[in-house]
């Protein structure tokens, strides 16, 4: 009997691996996380817009020096300068380059909107939570709070803050900006953490002997992504005109260098009246640009949460 040896084929059934599919399973959950909300976010044609917007705005602030050749607190130059090809932007009435303020002061608006909004944000996400999940003396309280800051207008009361506060740096202006800008998000999330406290995989997670802070934040917070983010850009937008607002009204560090303090010394100086409409147009167009990206990113928010408008 002759004995045949056969050699066993290559198996040609086996699906190939995807490497980029293996490595992104090893990544940590937030950043998986934030991986699928910007992706989600990019695919909405508004909110696409205005993230464009809003990293130009940042490479702006990042690169200043690198972009503006002059300094924005030199005097060196003749005032009330037209455009021209050293003063781009021409120069105020105190010799100063007015395209070297608008690169540089977009550090501060956008140092003020962020920092505003994320601090407006924790706190109506923090009381918004409270309220709507302990029913009672608890959300009595925190809701009477909530609409009492909702009453006060707004503006009028950073006024009143920003004036009878001593110091008068770009911080006061965040923390005045972040304590007057929370109760609207916090009445929207406490609204939809009352309704999901009812749900039945709350209900189970109670039960089940949970903890109540992880009640609230691992199992109801998740399910107000879409809330939170709008929450953020709203208040990051109102912070961005609050600030400009402060300090066109001369309630700001006039020592700094802000869309705002350039708007405040265009109007001390008579601008317009001498021909310099571009030291107004400038940082009204830049605030403006600023704030319209805030609220188209606001508008794909709601994708995050929300499949229909995903599968739209």
């Amino acid at each position: 009997m002759t004995n045949v040896s056969v050699t066993p084929s290559a198996p040609t059934d086996i699906p190939e691996i995807d490497d980029r599919k293996v490595n992104r399973s090893h990544l940590p959950a937030p950043v998986r996380f934030v991986g699928r909300a910007v992706a989600t976010l990019w695919r909405n044609g508004k909110a696409r817009i205005g993230i464009v917007v809003l990293v130009l705005f940042l490479l702006v602030a990042a690169l200043a020096p690198l972009i503006a050749r002059q300094s924005p607190t030199s005097t060196d130059f003749i005032p009330y300068q037209h455009p021209n090809s050293i003063n781009w932007f021409g120069t105020t009435g105190n010799g100063q380059d007015v395209f070297a303020q608008m690169v540089y002061g977009s550090r501060i608006s956008l140092l003020v909107g962020l920092l505003a909004g994320l601090g407006a944000t924790v706190v109506a996400t923090v009381i918004g939570l409270i309220a709507g999940y302990r029913p009672g003396p608890v959300d009595e309280v925190l809701s009477f709070l909530t609409n009492l800051v909702l009453v006060i207008p707004g503006l009028p009361l950073m006024i009143i803050l920003a004036a009878y506060l001593q110091s008068r740096s770009v911080w006061t202006i965040v923390l005045v900006v972040a304590f007057t800008s929370w109760a609207t998000g916090a009445r929207v999330i406490r609204s939809q953490a009352s309704t999901l406290r009812n749900r039945e995989f709350i209900t189970s997670a109670v039960f089940s002997g949970e903890r109540l802070s992880r009640v609230v934040f691992r199992e109801i917070l998740p399910n107000m992504t879409s809330l939170v983010a709008a929450s953020f850009f709203g208040a990051a937008t109102a912070a961005v005109m609050a600030e400009a607002s402060l300090e066109f009204l001369g309630l700001g560090d006039p020592n700094t260098v802000s869309w705002g303090t350039i708007l405040y010394y265009a109007q001390q100086q008579n601008a317009l009246l001498t021909g310099q409409w571009l030291l107004v147009f400038a940082p009204g167009l830049a605030i403006a640009l600023l704030a319209v990206s805030f609220t188209l990113i606001n508008f794909g928010v709601d994708t995050l949460s929300n499949p229909r408008l995903r599968e739209r």
